[in-house]
């Protein structure tokens, strides 16, 4: 009979990940707006989050029924690390579907974000000024209904086949930390989203004067009007509807004739290198529009932009364009013994070039002449057949490139219309062009959402409020990535020293901007060891190396929160 006992936990990046949720207060936001029903028993439904969002941090992995199993892996483990006493029960997938149905309420949810917010905006001490906002959608095979949350709308996952469920955010730059999330059905327009969301931040920062950047559909004149209204500023390029086309050429013309007034917007690299990366004109107007039964006026920027990288690309592409017309019109009409089928009459022809004008988007470009000749000839009798007359209608299509609209077409590439209603003191062209160009910065949010480590997709819910607790969640799994990435990056470049070995496949490679991704991994195959021998308890953690003691550094955590684990002598779990 054996007198001892062995039992082994892969730690991991578990410790890590508790220590940085209970800093951020997420458990305690989440108690202090959802209250379970008066029956309820066991873990409260903020830490149940943070253990849960764990799991989806750690294992990229949202389903319910895989955390119990997870959970009683790392009895020791959470046992130190939580200051509450828990029991696995607490994690059953019919517990963690109660989470998430609390967290589709609306009004509890936009409370608990907002204490969120302010917390972290002060624990951090985050500089609030720059909001981006965007949406996405996300697909599932669902099944839709009329007045549900999954409905089928333009997809911007190429799946049009699928119904799907959208998400506006505002995250807070430079980090992308998210402020505040919306969940609507997924055929919702987005221009409806923007001011909406604007109140929700600004209820939560409690501030006037933010900037808020958007794409084009933010910059609808009501959405214009109620920013300037809360004296609140924007900035977003205008798009065709809200700018003519025939209003953004004559503009161009004008720039053009005066090439002068065009200011060079440059880019610094990190090498300390300027780069030419637009010319640019400004102009103010004086907008008017009328918000809450009331007329607001107000200066507004505007500048015409023109980008030398989008220019470039775009005139590559007019060009790949107009050579693909001229060669599907040269072979409109193929001729030799073994011929395809083809438009056999004049109108038929005509039709059909106006067709591959239109298709290339060169309509006026070409000018394509097209010709018929008639040729009679008679034809030999043969056998039984006498001789008859034949006539042959040949069709000719000539194309020549007109070289004066091509070139005028090229001088409206590569333009776009820029517009704020923030004072040219504080916002310069070169200014709003460079942060406007940070887009990325939300894109990458939102990737972090759609794949891993939150791995929204694949889907492994069907209820819609299951749907919109999950994404909200995951909004607080997003709020945890992006501060562990700000902290050591802040840290980090006030040190000046990169860090060196997260690259598993370069180890002498230093940055000075890691992820949180490889953060994370970089703490890998961590255990702890238990050893029961007659009565006695000993534990053993893998001694932290000098990479992960430095990045605990960095993110201002003690190594206790890994060495603990050898003398922690809390009860177990409660029975």
């Amino acid at each position: 009979m054996n007198d001892y006992q062995i039992t082994t936990e892969r730690v991991d990046d578990v410790p890590l990940l508790l220590a940085h949720m209970e800093r951020m207060g997420i458990a305690n936001a989440i108690d202090a707006h959802f209250h379970p029903h008066g029956n309820r028993q066991g873990l409260s439904y903020g830490w149940l989050a943070v253990v849960w969002l764990t799991h989806i941090l750690s294992q990229a992995d949202h389903r319910m029924n895989r955390v119990r199993d997870w959970v009683m892996t790392l009895i020791t483990t959470l046992t130190a690390c939580l200051p509450v006493a828990w029991h696995p029960l607490d994690f059953t997938d019919d517990r963690l579907a109660d989470l998430v149905r609390a967290l589709s309420d609306d009004h509890a949810w936009m409370a608990c974000e907002a204490t969120l917010t302010q917390a972290t905006v002060r624990i951090y001490d985050l500089e609030t000024l720059r909001i981006r906002l965007d949406t996405s959608a996300s697909c599932g095979y669902w099944d839709v209904t009329a007045d549900g949350l999954f409905q089928y709308g333009h997809s911007k996952d190429h799946r049009p086949d699928l119904a799907q469920v959208k998400a506006m955010l505002a995250s807070l730059d430079p980090l992308g930390m998210p402020l505040a999330l919306t969940v609507v059905p997924g055929d919702r327009a987005d221009d409806g989203l923007y001011w909406p969301m604007i109140q929700q931040v600004q209820a939560s920062l409690q501030r006037t004067g933010l900037l808020f950047i958007g794409d084009s559909k933010l910059p609808a004149m009501a959405t214009r009007a109620a920013i300037q209204h809360a004296q609140q500023c924007y900035l977003a390029p205008l798009n065709h509807v809200q700018l003519p086309t025939s209003a953004m050429h004559a503009w161009i013309d004008q720039v053009l004739a005066t090439p002068l007034e065009l200011e060079p917007i440059w880019r610094t690299t990190a090498d300390g290198q300027r780069t030419l990366i637009a010319l640019g004109s400004g102009r103010q107007v004086i907008q008017t529009a009328r918000h809450a039964h009331q007329s607001v006026t107000w200066n507004e920027q505007q500048w015409l932009i023109r980008s030398q990288a989008s220019q470039i690309a775009q005139t590559r592409a007019l060009h790949e364009r107009v050579t693909r017309a001229e060669a599907a019109l040269a072979d409109l009409v193929p001729t030799g013994s073994g011929r395809r089928r083809c438009p056999q009459t004049l109108d038929a022809v005509t039709a059909a070039a106006d067709t591959i004008l239109t298709r290339e988007r060169v309509p006026g470009l070409l000018d394509v002449t097209i010709t018929s000749h008639a040729q009679t000839r008679t034809k030999r009798a043969w056998r039984d057949r006498p001789a008859h007359e034949v006539t042959t209608v040949t069709i000719t299509v000539t194309v020549t490139r007109n070289a004066a609209a091509v070139a005028q077409a090229e001088s409206y590439l590569g333009w776009r219309v820029y517009v704020t209603n923030q004072s040219p003191a504080h916002l310069s062209m070169a200014a709003a062009l460079l942060a406007y160009r940070d887009e990325y910065l939300i894109e990458r949010t939102f990737s972090r959402l759609k794949g891993q480590p939150l791995s929204v997709r694949p889907w492994f819910v069907s209820r819609a409020d299951h749907a919109t607790g999950l994404i909200r969640l995951l909004s607080l799994g997003l709020r945890v990535l992006t501060l562990v990435e700000y902290t050591i990056r802040t840290q980090v470049q006030q040190e000046g020293v990169p860090v060196v070995g997260l690259a598993a496949d370069q180890p002498n490679r230093a940055t000075l901007r890691p992820t949180t991704e490889a953060v994370l991994q970089a703490f890998r195959h961590l255990t702890v060891t238990v050893i029961q021998v007659r009565g006695q308890i000993v534990r053993h953690v893998t001694p932290l190396s000098t990479l992960q003691q430095r990045l605990l550094a960095l993110m201002r955590l003690d190594p206790c929160i890994y060495t603990r684990l050898t003398t922690h002598s809390l009860a177990p779990p409660r029975k």
